[in-house]
């Protein structure tokens, strides 16, 4: 259980020390015969912010930022507690029943075996070109091993993909060519180097696309990114040409990767012709970003 007072006299000293002359201190406020000095916080003056931001009743901006500062946040920390006040349109926690019918994952499991990895981290930045059609996808995951001597990690795609070009943290493809389903077959990206357990890495990937050019086809107006176990920290992206610009976008769930939409909400494209979503947590899900011409 967090204790309040504690946590109001670190925030008290923060506060202080950047109120107080030089030289007053670094361990708490400063006292001048037995008495605080003048401009020095103390606990009780700013118990009840305290008390309001732990119990989830209120975090105002300025709240916010005394705790980043007063608790040394990493950029990293700052950065995602900001995207957390700024409300959930900006990140959330999504949990789903399933991204593949039971039987197509116990085939991912007997075809590529027991899971090596863990990803902290992925990006998708998706790019929709001049003809309508999604042209590629580049992908950034920071993977962490779970066991030793971890050198690959599972690929998997359907027949629209065209090409797959690896970048940083990657050796290549394994070549090992397996089918999973109708549409869907799975390969192994080789890593730079083996990984020893718990040890990190990051890995670059590009993916390109032959859609066959149907606007009129909703398999094409959409682009969807499944999870089958968990994933922390999912950051997506989906930049359009500014020459084709859809007259509707929305930020959808889907029943599976085959299954009908479940949620859908708008979603406004910023100056760069491009939308954005964070979702701090994601379990056996599928979501991604539907729109209309």
């Amino acid at each position: 259980m967090i204790n309040q007072l504690a946590v109001s006299e670190v925030l008290a000293r923060h506060l202080s020390a950047r109120t107080l002359p030089a030289g007053a201190g670094p361990d708490g406020p400063a006292r001048l015969n037995g008495q605080p000095a003048a401009g020095a916080v103390l606990p009780h003056q700013i118990k009840d912010t305290v008390s309001r931001a732990l119990s989830g009743r209120l975090l105002s901006k300025p709240a916010l930022e005394l705790f980043i500062g007063a608790f040394g946040f990493t950029q990293d920390e700052a950065d995602r507690l900001r995207k957390l006040w700024n409300g959930t349109g900006a990140i959330r926690v999504l949990s789903g029943s399933h991204a593949l019918p039971q039987q197509s994952e116990l085939t991912v499991q007997q075809v590529l075996g027991p899971r090596r990895h863990q990803t902290l981290t992925m990006h998708d930045h998706v790019r929709v070109d001049l003809d309508g059609r999604i042209a590629s996808v580049r992908t950034m995951q920071v993977i962490e091993a779970t066991v030793a001597e971890t050198d690959r990690i599972p690929y998997l795609y359907d027949t629209s993909s065209l090409t797959v070009e690896v970048g940083e943290g990657c050796a290549g493809l394994s070549g090992e060519l397996r089918q999973l389903g109708e549409d869907v077959f799975a390969t192994h990206i080789l890593l730079a180097r083996p990984l020893a357990l718990g040890e990190t890495t990051t890995v670059e990937y590009t993916t390109t696309f032959r859609y066959p050019g149907n606007l009129d086809d909703p398999q094409e107006r959409q682009y969807r990114r499944g999870v089958l176990g968990s994933l922390e920290n999912l950051d997506l992206r989906i930049e359009f040409h500014p020459d084709k610009l859809p007259s509707a976008l929305w930020w959808v769930t889907w029943d599976g990767v085959d299954g009908p939409m479940l949620t859908q909400e708008p979603v406004t494209l910023d100056s760069l012709h491009a939308a954005q979503r964070y979702l701090r947590s994601l379990q056996r899900a599928v979501v991604g970003f539907h729109w209309r011409w």
